[in-house]
């Protein structure tokens, strides 16, 4: 604990600001978010084409193959037919809205990549910087705030279309993404006791050491790192939980009444999060750009890493089934959350000792028996009581 303590007090922020703000420093801060942004967009580019190339492959066909050399420029030609098509706009829609909600929607996406620790530091000019645009001392918040102001962009795009289906659609989507929210911060929450700091790069830093089992998914007993990654998904819609794109068998969900760039930014900002949702796993549970040797090449580790994750996402897509609304919440709220907290409590436990963990583990398997217990004996009511109700209307 007092090693995680001094990791992190050792974390002031990117030391390229220890000599002041000079031009060098605003030269370099500003190549720094250029680059960032640049990362998104490629990497968003990338994502697309790497998904529909898995995909084919899991499904022993051939996918895209005719825009560039074998079909790899197939995502920038739909991004420039999308950009070029004609904007339409419903006649009663709030026009200022409308237009801000799939702004909204990827902001905070590129917000949040910007404290991804990339790599170790570097020097340019006689300075010092990190990989990393910025390194607040409440980076894994803004990691938070980032991920629950995106539900904004869903909401006020089906509200301001002015028609009940995309409203119906966001709100469907909006339950959905909060759902996940608290089990997403339990597991955070378990990271951070874990290195006793909200930075990201202390988070990194406290996995260095020994490759693979000072990784977090090692040192939180795994169960933290899969309730971040089963509640990351959910809150991206991805399959198994697209309930977003289920939508589209009805009506056409939350971006109904979108073309051109504002369906553009919507498909944008969802795989932009795919791709930073993966970077944070990476960071918060596999040790970031650690590797087990040439620790110099960091970048590479982490874009590894990042891969490894991403085609994991691909893979279930082509694999598992959709799941209904119904099952979608109960996962979420009777399932997930109980899970994190106790695995938040036991391992706060354990970091004080062998027998507090014991104790926090014994109290939740108690717990966890009397809420399974609560959840039959609720169904059960509900099922005699609507038996009950169709006897009598028949």
């Amino acid at each position: 604990m007092l090693l995680a303590a001094a990791s992190a007090a050792s974390y002031g922020g990117d030391p390229v600001f220890a000599k002041g703000l000079t031009l060098v420093v605003w030269a370099i801060v500003l190549v720094k978010l250029v680059a960032v942004f640049a990362i998104i967009m490629v990497a968003v580019l990338f994502m697309v084409m790497y998904e529909r190339k898995a995909v084919a492959y899991l499904g022993n066909r051939w996918g895209p193959n005719r825009a560039g050399p074998k079909g790899w420029l197939q995502s920038l030609a739909d991004g420039v037919k999308l950009f070029f098509k004609e904007a339409l706009m419903p006649a009663g829609a709030d026009r200022w809205i409308y237009k801000a909600a799939p702004v909204i929607s990827m902001v905070p996406v590129m917000v949040a990549f910007s404290i991804v620790p990339l790599g170790t530091t570097v020097h340019v000019f006689g300075y010092t910087t990190r990989l990393q645009l910025a390194d607040p001392p409440w980076g894994i918040l803004l990691m938070l705030m980032a991920s629950s102001i995106s539900v904004y962009g869903v909401m006020l795009a089906g509200w301001a279309s002015a028609s009940k289906y995309p409203l119906i659609g966001a709100v469907r989507a909006s339950a959905q993404m909060i759902s996940y929210e608290a089990a997403l911060g339990l597991t955070v929450a378990t990271v951070v006791l874990l290195t006793g700091s909200l930075h990201t790069s202390a988070i990194v830093a406290a996995q260095h050491g020994g490759f693979l089992y000072h990784w977090n998914v090692f040192r939180a007993y795994g169960l933290p790192a899969a309730i971040f990654f089963v509640a990351i998904t959910a809150e991206m819609t991805r399959p198994p939980f697209d309930l977003v794109e289920a939508e589209e068998e009805l009506a056409g969900g939350y971006n109904m009444e979108y073309s051109s760039i504002g369906f553009a930014l919507f498909y944008l900002a969802e795989y932009a999060a795919l791709v930073t949702n993966s970077a944070f796993f990476v960071t918060l549970f596999l040790g970031g750009p650690d590797g087990p040797y040439w620790h110099t090449l960091g970048p590479l580790w982490f874009v590894i890493k990042v891969l490894v994750v991403l085609y994991v996402y691909v893979w279930i897509r082509a694999t598992l089934p959709r799941l209904r609304y119904d099952q979608l919440m109960d996962l979420g709220w009777k399932r997930l959350i109980p899970a994190s907290l106790a695995m938040l409590l036991i391992v706060a436990g354990g970091r004080i000792s062998w027998r507090w963990g014991l104790a926090a583990l014994s109290g939740s398997l108690f717990a966890f028996i009397l809420l399974s217990r609560a959840i039959e004996v609720g169904r059960s009511q509900y099922e005699d009581e609507r038996a009950t109700s169709e006897l009598e209307s028949s």
